[in-house]
């Protein structure tokens, strides 16, 4: 088969492209280059593949279900570098090791020319996409898509097909302790829950009496937001000025939500705004992005 060079994207078109080849259209007979079938032993998965765990039950589930439909949906793979019989799986590693397992001699694949950073790119956008990722291990997924490629929150969300708030709200779990984060990587605590516990001042001690007490998502809020009303007892309204308190107003009038100013002195100082719903941290985040 002819080499295709690869093609040079701009970020966010990249990321588009990208997720077509991973989409439906990816099956159809009439892309180039179509899909056909390969020697499972000539399949070798990508090394630097993200994901490391498979869970058995859900491999056994899924070579059922190859021994009696097939493979549904083709492998996405690459010519292998240091050898032309062979092809690096880009997607799919887990239909790879569920057809070894239902003793398939044949994979479907479709085979594409991809750089080693469109590979990696790849794998995070599939890991992205299945269902029992945590959220924080998706919003670990999203971080990296954004530092090592340069991708933007709008563009994500774009890609992904989720709501520019989901990720903003994902991306947010990744400011918690890590051993909060580990709790919803087991599943003892929600993301939910998680996310209400963003604002606590400790957010570890507070998600321990989550678990142990059963508290509601609303219950954690209003503890949180208690915790962080005791802690500084009228001392902001003290000590600011009048011209703070007029600069406050003017910055809650145009963004109607509500600001607050901290001086630090010669360290400078701390700005928060408090939004209401999902949809005024959209239109806050547009207006920061410059979008608006």
């Amino acid at each position: 088969m002819a080499s295709v060079k690869p093609e040079r994207r701009g970020l966010g078109r990249g990321l588009t492209a990208l997720m077509a080849d991973l989409g439906s259209d990816a099956t159809d007979a009439t892309s180039t280059p179509a899909h056909r079938s390969v020697p499972i032993e000539q399949v070798v998965p990508n090394p630097d593949q993200p994901r490391r765990r498979f869970a058995p039950e859900a491999l056994d589930e899924l070579a059922a279900s190859i021994r009696s439909r097939g493979i549904l949906q083709p492998l996405i793979v690459r010519p292998h570098g240091e050898d032309g019989a062979l092809y690096q799986i880009v997607a799919g590693e887990r239909r790879w090791r569920a057809a070894q397992q239902a003793q398939l001699h044949d994979v479907p694949v479709i085979i594409r020319e991809f750089t080693d950073a469109e590979v990696a790119e790849v794998a995070l956008i599939e890991n992205i996409q299945r269902a029992d990722l945590s959220a924080v291990e998706e919003a670990a997924a999203f971080r990296q898509l954004m530092d090592r490629f340069g991708h933007t929150q709008e563009q994500l969300a774009e890609a992904l097909h989720k709501s520019r708030s989901h990720v903003a709200n994902q991306l947010r779990l990744l400011t918690l302790p890590d051993a909060v984060q580990d709790m919803v990587r087991e599943g003892t605590l929600t993301a939910g829950h998680a996310r209400a516990l963003v604002t606590a001042k400790d957010p570890a001690a507070l998600a321990r009496r989550v678990i142990e007490r059963g508290l509601s998502v609303r219950e954690v809020e209003q503890l949180a937001q208690g915790a962080r009303k005791s802690t500084n007892p009228s001392q902001v309204k003290r000590d600011k000025d009048a011209d703070t308190r007029a600069l406050e107003g003017d910055l809650s009038a145009t963004l109607k939500m509500r600001v607050r100013i901290e001086h630090a002195g010669q360290d400078g100082g701390k700005l928060s705004v408090t939004y209401r719903d999902l949809e005024q941290l959209d239109r806050l985040c547009a207006l920061l992005g410059g979008t608006a």
